[in-house]
């Protein structure tokens, strides 16, 4: 049987960010970034929970992010474009900033969006997404990676995995939330083959020759392909051309360049949007968040999930029953807590 150990959230809080404070991250950064790696860890998204703290100090010590970068925003007078130089920090501190700015400026203007430039970005997008909900607002959160999928007929990396989230404020129950990326998978999913010596489904990703291929080495030094065809292909390329061209920032095959390599955090840009569904309703019959649940109800009447309830039942029980790490878990975070940087080759 696996040895275990049981972590109250703010105890693994406070174990994660004494190793990013270790690491010479400022309070700022260490804080945001702890905040999102545990929220994965939390609700079960092993992909994005403290797997992640190794390549986020790996992108430190490469000198590909500022580990004391304190984030600024400016928000132009009457205009709904809040925008959060990230300075060259990790964009959690940044998104952060600017969530309340953005919510200000929805509830003024009806909808706003959230531009975060120059900033790192390893999590997923559902911390962004839920950020916006909790204000009551609708929510569609962005952005570029690095260049490791395929186009559609193509047969090299070229936009990246290009996640795409969305969220819905729920008033008694947590929110509507979906997160994806708009590869067949995320490349931290087949990493995690790879380090499990298991074989990728089908269909995931090619080789650098351009052939299907199950072996997640060789997906990794290929390329992976687009979720559903021509339609994930389109809408990945509509985020390279939202989140990173409008934006100002960077596209994937642009970030490839910048980092020479997919084993640090990629450096881009961010784009988040916000809508008031009070605004957008006003003047028309019915509850707009009424009308909502009547669809989710109806949706779980015939047997559908909606998503990400398995991550809220798993962030319930971790709230009363604390997170579970493994042995080797717990040795990893004493490690990268005992050495710092040190500790990453």
């Amino acid at each position: 049987m696996t040895e275990t150990t049981i972590l109250t959230v703010p105890a693994l809080e406070e174990r994660v960010k004494a190793i990013f404070l270790r690491a010479g991250l400022n309070d700022v950064q260490a804080g945001a970034v702890t905040r999102v790696i545990v929220a994965g860890e939390r609700d079960a998204c092993k992909s994005h929970g403290i797997y992640r703290i190794e390549g986020a100090l790996r992108t430190v010590k490469a000198g590909k992010v500022k580990p004391d970068a304190v984030p600024t925003a400016a928000v132009e007078d009457g205009s709904a474009i809040v925008r959060v130089d990230a300075r060259g920090g990790f964009a959690n501190a940044a998104v952060e900033l600017g969530i309340p700015l953005l919510a200000e400026r929805a509830r003024a203007f009806g909808l706003a969006a959230l531009v975060v430039n120059d900033c790192s970005h390893f999590s997923a997008l559902w911390p962004e997404v839920e950020a916006i909900t909790a204000q009551g607002l609708a929510g569609i959160v962005m952005c570029p990676s690095y260049a490791t999928v395929a186009p559609t007929g193509g047969s090299k990396p070229l936009l990246g995995t290009n996640p795409f989230a969305f969220g819905w404020p729920r008033k008694d129950s947590a929110p509507y939330v979906f997160d994806f990326a708009t590869s067949v998978a995320a490349r931290g999913e087949i990493e995690l083959h790879r380090r499990a010596g298991k074989s990728l489904p089908e269909g995931w990703a090619i080789d650098a020759d351009g052939n299907p291929t199950t072996d997640p080495e060789a997906a990794l030094a290929g390329a992976m392909l687009p979720f559903g065809g021509h339609k994930g292909s389109a809408i990945g390329t509509m985020i390279e051309l939202l989140a990173g061209i409008l934006i100002g920032d960077l596209t994937s095959p642009e970030v490839l360049d910048y980092l020479g390599t997919t084993t640090l955090s990629p450096f881009h840009g961010e784009l988040l949007l916000a809508f008031s569904p009070e605004a957008f309703a006003k003047g028309r019959p019915g509850d707009p968040f009424a009308r909502a649940e009547t669809l989710f109800e109806t949706i779980v009447g015939q047997g559908a999930r909606l998503p990400s309830q398995r991550r809220f039942a798993a962030r319930a029980r971790s709230a009363s029953d604390g997170i579970a790490l493994t042995a080797a878990e717990i040795a990893q975070l004493d490690r990268l807590l005992e050495k710092g940087l040190d500790a990453i080759v």
